[in-house]
């Protein structure tokens, strides 16, 4: 069961499980209001799934700053509902979460965040995914997983790297960048990928946290000199400008760049490195990650 199938991510776990001869429940916003326990836990108990994949969210990451109860009924109050109704019924759960229950100050910079650092969110965003995060791993303690991802793209639309995508061909346009937060691009078909992975893996190995995000790391700053030049256009159009001359409601992390070491004891590589990943999405150049599922029609 995927909920929040209408969305970038969700969408990509929906579509490759189908691809994969799984038949899986779909829900979108329109569907199933999270913040309604009823519904969530009459949801998990019609679709009887034995895994269910959480990639809904409220995303709009500076209107939560003034808007934190409704943003914390979608990323904290709902995953609760969630788990709670899995462990009715003995279903597994994946929560999909963000970088950003991290502090992200520059003071960390040159150590990527664990899996088990303690979180530090500076944001009401990082504060109600945060919340979703405990009330999961409190919930169905034995049979669910918290997978961080950042900076996530997908195959077309909107976003910033479409964004770059579009301005690089637009000819003589020069864009100003931030070049002072660093993290992880992080192509939506990898992370659902490893969604899947997930949930093919026994409980006991798919439990607690993971972080899901493209390996190496950047800056905005590059990452979009590296859109314009997979583009065929001059990487020397982008400029370079600091954070502080942006206006936002929420600070954006200085540092989000996660490690991946719970992938290693699992017995599965990180996911594989931004700039390929990357290339995939704009050119086509290199073939995807695969994972090795096992046969899901029927599911």
């Amino acid at each position: 069961m995927v909920i929040g199938a209408t969305g970038m991510l969700g969408g990509e776990v929906a579509a490759q499980l189908t691809a994969h001869g799984a038949d899986p429940v779909r829900t979108g916003r329109v569907d199933l209001d999270l913040a309604d326990p009823a519904a969530v836990a009459a949801a998990v108990a019609d679709g009887g799934p034995d895994v269910v994949v959480n990639c809904a969210a409220w995303t709009a990451v500076d209107l939560a700053e003034t808007e934190e109860a409704s943003a914390l009924d979608v990323n904290g109050t709902g995953p609760g509902h969630l788990a709670r109704a899995c462990a009715a019924t003995g279903s597994r759960l994946l929560h999909v979460s963000t970088d950003y229950v991290f502090g992200g100050t520059s003071a960390d910079a040159g150590r990527p965040y664990a899996e088990d650092a303690e979180p530090d969110p500076r944001t009401a965003y990082g504060r109600t995914k945060l919340a979703g995060e405990r009330a999961v791993l409190a919930g169905l303690p034995d049979a669910a997983a918290v997978v961080r991802t950042s900076w996530l793209y997908g195959r077309d639309g909107g976003g910033f790297v479409h964004t770059m995508a579009r301005l690089a061909q637009e000819p003589g346009r020069t864009v100003e960048v931030v070049d002072d937060q660093h993290g992880q691009p992080s192509w939506a078909p990898d992370v659902a990928a490893r969604l899947i992975a997930l949930g093919t893996l026994p409980a006991d190995r798919a439990r607690g946290v993971f972080h899901a995000t493209g390996a190496g790391r950047t800056t905005w700053h590059e990452l979009a000199r590296e859109v314009f030049r997979l583009a065929g256009q001059d990487a020397n159009r982008v400029r370079a400008m600091d954070s502080s001359r942006l206006e936002r409601a929420a600070v954006r992390p200085a540092w989000s760049v996660l490690g991946h070491d719970r992938w290693a004891a699992e017995g599965m590589d990180p996911m594989r490195h931004w700039r390929a990943a990357l290339t995939e999405a704009l050119v086509g150049a290199h073939p995807p990650e695969t994972v090795n599922f096992p046969d899901l029609k029927g599911c």
